[in-house]
């Protein structure tokens, strides 16, 4: 396989990942959501989280819109010892449109799973853990997607198809501007992780000041409005604000592996090399030790499958 094409294949193997999480999601929406009251309940959580969602990404959109206003203005001009291009605020709008979408993915799905989880566990627990694990695939799956084909997009834009002009054969070049996509990540794994904790913790402290002291309903009592409010908190803070989070993660550890294949090798084919090198491990390989698992896109999807079909019932070796 030539280099171009290797290129081109990058963020078809996000589009795989993207695919299996829309298998997933749909599955989970085909359970039973349960009782009229479960779902009400349901309701009232799904409703107040995407209400928030939608009041912090509208927020977080200013934001961003004026960020990159900064970063083409302050990349305007280069010189030969520090290069610069104004297309880093393109990097960065996309990363954070990237990693906005990831935590909206996963609490869409999540908001849906909860109600059919609890249903599931009424009459087996093996039949709510494949439901919560389904409705967590999402997550993961969208993180990979969306994290392997934004970065092949760009590197498809900037390199193969010439939008950075004469640099566009400078792998230094390029990888500084597809830095932008990490920090458009990050920028949104801010403001999702944080948004949620304090909103979660202010509901959580109302709750059990009013709820519990004041009026005496117990602890979660879905009759308590902050009961409510507490658990949307904790929808889109560990949902929302985590999947953000993970996404600048995983997205910060590709782009700082190809950063160094790009400064670390002086010859131009094997710089090629270096930087692909990254992406193609987090599409095809898998590594594994006590502390950490992290699985390319085609072993988890392969896994995924494997285990819904029956084959992961046996012991471990």
């Amino acid at each position: 396989m030539g280099n171009e094409t290797l290129t081109y294949a990058i963020p078809f193997f996000g589009l795989i990942a993207l695919a299996f999480a829309f298998v997933k999601a749909n599955w989970v929406n085909k359970q039973d959501p349960g009782t009229e009251r479960m779902q009400e309940i349901c309701g009232y959580v799904r409703e107040g989280a995407m209400a928030f969602l939608y009041r912090e990404y509208k927020i977080l959109a200013i934001f961003v819109i004026c960020v990159a206003i900064l970063l083409a203005i302050a990349n305007m001009e280069g010189t030969p010892e520090a290069y610069r291009n104004p297309l880093i605020a393109l990097s960065f709008v996309f990363g954070a449109f990237c990693s906005a979408l990831s935590g909206f993915f996963g609490m869409r799905v999540a908001t849906a799973a909860n109600t059919r989880t609890t249903n599931a566990a009424r009459t087996s627990l093996n039949d709510a853990l494949k439901v919560a694990f389904s409705g967590g695939s999402v997550m993961g799956m969208c993180v990979v997607g969306l994290g392997v084909m934004g970065l092949g997009i760009l590197l498809v834009l900037y390199r193969n198809m010439g939008f950075l002009g004469e640099d566009s054969s400078n792998f230094s070049n390029i990888i500084t501007v597809i830095s932008g996509f990490s920090l458009g990540a990050s920028s949104i794994a801010l403001f999702a992780r944080v948004g949620g904790g304090i909103y979660t913790k202010a509901a959580d402290v109302g709750a059990d000041l009013v709820g519990k002291v004041e009026a005496g309903i117990p602890e979660d009592d879905p009759r308590n409005p902050a009961t409510i409010a507490d658990n949307v908190g904790d929808t889109v803070g560990d949902v929302a604000g985590m999947g953000a989070d993970l996404f600048e993660s995983y997205v910060g550890s590709i782009v700082g592996a190809m950063v160094l294949g790009a400064t670390a090798i002086g010859f131009s084919e094997a710089v090629y090399n270096a930087v692909i090198l990254p992406l193609i491990i987090a599409c095809l390989l898998y590594t594994s030790d006590a502390a950490d698992d992290r699985r390319g896109v085609v072993v988890s999807v392969g896994a995924g499958a494997w285990r819904r079909g029956g084959g992961g019932g046996g012991g471990g070796g």
